[in-house]
């Protein structure tokens, strides 16, 4: 029995870490949305519910698998000590065979349904995976790379996706390169605030068609430096100018296009561009040369 009661403890010990860890993701995907953009809650507010439904559904799955694991039997069912059945009076061994079998049966019966319905679901999750626009794109924009001889190097989804992309390739570029995402932010912001009437025209409200005012503007570099908020064109080709090379973006469809043309450098940053890699939406990656051990 101490056994058993070990086990439960330790597997709420593992829910109530991974409740823990779950609510840390949640805080940072909350951070990552902007004042005002009614579009990035909504699509965090989904991430979020769809996470804290999978975790519960796996703790669902794992208590059940443990308490079906617990074998149950009557003091009338084990033997004593002595292998001797006789502290059982005549009637209870007369109904003994019978209820040991139904409870067996019944704990079969329950753990093989359990297993069923479980493997349905991973059935019908492989087949969602196969057929879904991630997977799509992902085999696309792999197949890209493969000509180039060339694979995705994943970066963290956590708001810095654009930022670390870069900094990634300019490691692989140059060793010797200390630029992590937090530097890269700051140099973007301070670009963005020195020639703000370069941008300000291309950055429209997100709760109106309105153009940003300046107070607007200040608020949003200030994001861009001290927040996860998600980068995108503007912040592409800030980082073009401020490294002064082009970057050049892949994605499954259309041509790749490239940002920062007009600079001659040795170096070119290459990025891949996910328009359905995770739940909340668009994500950069970045890419290194191919490994085949690594593609299997």
């Amino acid at each position: 029995m101490s056994n058993d009661n070990n086990a439960e403890e330790q597997l709420y010990a593992q829910h109530k870490k991974e409740k823990k860890d779950l609510q840390a993701k949640i805080q940072v995907l909350k951070k990552s949305i902007c004042k005002g953009d009614k579009k990035k809650k909504k699509e965090v507010t989904e991430e979020i519910a769809k996470l804290e439904l999978d975790l519960n559904r796996k703790h669902d799955e794992e208590v059940a698998q443990l308490k079906l694991s617990e074998v149950k039997i009557d003091n009338c069912d084990d033997q004593d000590t002595n292998g001797s059945d006789d502290k059982c009076d005549d009637n209870e061994k007369e109904i003994k065979p019978t209820v040991r079998v139904s409870k067996a049966q019944k704990r079969r019966e329950k753990k093989e349904t359990a297993e069923k319905e479980r493997n349905q679901r991973i059935l019908e999750q492989e087949a969602l995976n196969v057929h879904g626009k991630r997977h799509i794109e992902t085999q696309a924009i792999k197949n890209i790379l493969l000509k180039r001889d060339l694979m995705i190097h994943e970066v963290p989804s956590d708001g810095h996706c654009l930022y670390n992309a870069v900094a990634h390739q300019l490691k692989a570029i140059d060793h010797s390169s200390l630029l992590g995402h937090v530097d890269l932010r700051q140099k973007t912001a301070v670009h963005l605030r020195e020639n703000s009437d370069s941008f300000l025209p291309f950055i429209a409200n997100p709760d109106s068609d309105d153009l940003l005012s300046d107070e607007q503007y200040e608020k949003y570099c200030d994001d861009v430096a001290k927040t996860s908020t998600w980068g995108g064109d503007i912040e592409l080709q800030v980082l073009s100018n401020v490294l002064k090379c082009p970057i050049e973006v892949i994605q499954a469809s259309g041509a790749p296009y490239l940002v920062g043309s007009e600079f001659e450098s040795e170096r070119k940053l290459t990025l891949t561009y996910h328009r359905h890699m995770y739940h909340l939406g668009a994500h950069y990656n970045s890419v290194t040369k191919y490994v085949k051990a690594a593609e299997s």
